[in-house]
C-alpha cells in the first residue's frame, strides 16, 4: 500500500488482520479498498452503526499530509504489515496489528526478546525479582519487552537501562503522549539508550480498558517467551501469559509465598500447567536456548566470613526474605545502633541490601 493509504487507514483505527484480509481479497489492495470506503462496506466488515459513523467522521477530518508532518515533528514512524521492517515474530501470531507506530530503534525487535510482565502495585519481593532477572537477561544479550505501566513494567525498563541493555515498551495508546505521565522521562531514556516505544494506535488514541488487552497481545507476540514476575488473581500479566501460550511461546512464572495475594496469579498459572516455575533467570534462558555469560547461579548465596561475632549474629538471622531492623534486633539480640552500623557495612560489601521501607535482605 502507498504511504497515504497507510496514514489514512491507520488514522481510522478500524483494521484488524481479519478485516485487512477481507479488503485485500475483495479489492486486491488497500489502495483500491480506500476508494470504496462507505457505510455499506464498513457494515460488511462487522462494524457497529456507532463505529461506522465515527470512522466516516474521522475520514472526513483526515488530512494525510498534515498527519505525516505531525508524525515527523514528533520523530514517530509508521510501518505496515506489508513492510519488510515489520517484526517477523508478530507475523506468526493469529491477530497481528496491521499498523505499528514507533519511536526509536525498530531493528532491535528482531533480536532475542523476553517479555517481563507483572502487577502495577509492585511489592518489595517483586522488585527483587526484577533486580535478579533483568541484569542476567541483559548479560545474555536479550532485549526486554514490557508495557511501560507503573510497577513491574517500569521497574523492568529502569533495570534494563541500569544494566546497559535495550528495552521495548509497548503502550496502549497513541504516541502523542505517554501514559502514565510519570513515565515520560523513562520513555525518553529508553529511546536515548537505543530502545523502542511501540504502539498500534493513531496519535490521538487515549488509553482505555480496551487498548491494554490489545497491547498485551503485541508484548506476547514480539517475544520468545514471557516471564510473569508478579501477578495477582485476574492480573493483566496473566492475560499476556495466556496469549503467549496461544501463540506457542514459552511462559514462565516466578513463585511467591502461598499467603501473598500478589502471587496468586503466578501460582494459578503454575498449578494449571500454563507456566513453568522458575527461580532463576538462567532457567528461563536455558529453556529458550539463550546461552548466559553468567558462571555462577544467581540463586547461590555469597560466601562471606563475618568480621566479628556481632556481624556473625546478624548473618545468622538475615535471610533472603525482607525483615525490618526491629525484627533483626529481636532475633540477633543486639542493640539497634549496632544492627544499623553492621547492616551498612554489609551493604557496602554487597552482602545485604536495603530493599526499601526499612526492610533488609541477604544477597
Amino acid at each position: 500500500m502507498n504511504n497515504e493509504t497507510a496514514l489514512i487507514f491507520s488514522w481510522l483505527n478500524v483494521l484488524t488482520k481479519k478485516r485487512y484480509d477481507m479488503l485485500v481479497e475483495k479489492f486486491g489492495s488497500l489502495d483500491e479498498a480506500l476508494q470504496n470506503i462507505d457505510q455499506t462496506l464498513l457494515s460488511a466488515l462487522g462494524c457497529q452503526e456507532e463505529t461506522v459513523f465515527k470512522i466516516l467522521n474521522r475520514m472526513d477530518e483526515c488530512d494525510p499530509e498534515a498527519y505525516q508532518a505531525e508524525l515527523a515533528k514528533r520523530d514517530i514512524n509508521l510501518i505496515t504489515i506489508e513492510d519488510p521492517q515489520y517484526p517477523a515474530r508478530l507475523l506468526q501470531i493469529a491477530d497481528p496489528p496491521v499498523f505499528l507506530y514507533y519511536k526509536g530503534s525498530i531493528d532491535i525487535i528482531n533480536e532475542p526478546t523476553i517479555a517481563c510482565v507483572g502487577k502495577r502495585e509492585m511489592s518489595t519481593y517483586g522488585e527483587r525479582v526484577v533486580d535478579l532477572f533483568i541484569p542476567a537477561f541483559i548479560r545474555g544479550g536479550m532485549i526486554t519487552v514490557s508495557g511501560l505501566a507503573t510497577g513491574i513494567d517500569a521497574a523492568v525498563a529502569k533495570e534494563t537501562l541500569r544494566a546497559g541493555g535495550k528495552t521495548v515498551a509497548v503502550v496502549g495508546h497513541g504516541l502523542a503522549d505517554i501514559y502514565p505521565s510519570a513515565n515520560r522521562g523513562l520513555a525518553k531514556e529508553i529511546i536515548e539508550q537505543g530502545g523502542l516505544i511501540l504502539s498500534e494506535f493513531p496519535l490521538d488514541q487515549p488509553a482505555d480498558k480496551f487498548t491494554f488487552p490489545a497491547r498485551n497481545r503485541i508484548i506476547a507476540g514480539l517475544s520468545l517467551g514471557t516471564v510473569v514476575m508478579e501477578a495477582g488473581e485476574g492480573s493483566g500479566a496473566c492475560i499476556t501469559a495466556e496469549l503467549a501460550l496461544d501463540y506457542g511461546r514459552e511462559v514462565f512464572a516466578v513463585p511467591g509465598q502461598v499467603f501473598d495475594e500478589h502471587y496468586v496469579g503466578c501460582h494459578q498459572l503454575i498449578s494449571k500447567g500454563q507456566a513453568k516455575l522458575v527461580a532463576t533467570p538462567q532457567e528461563v534462558m536455558a529453556e529458550i536456548g539463550i546461552i548466559s555469560s553468567d558462571t555462577e547461579s544467581a540463586s547461590s548465596t555469597k560466601e562471606y566470613e563475618a568480621a566479628d561475632t556481632e556481624e556473625e549474629s546478624i548473618l545468622k538471622v538475615l535471610t533472603t526474605m525482607p525483615q525490618s531492623t526491629s525484627e533483626l534486633v529481636e532475633k540477633a539480640q543486639l542493640d539497634a545502633s549496632i544492627i544499623n552500623a553492621k547492616l551498612t557495612m554489609l551493604e557496602l560489601g554487597g552482602i545485604a541490601k536495603n530493599v526499601g521501607n526499612g526492610m533488609w535482605v541477604r544477597l
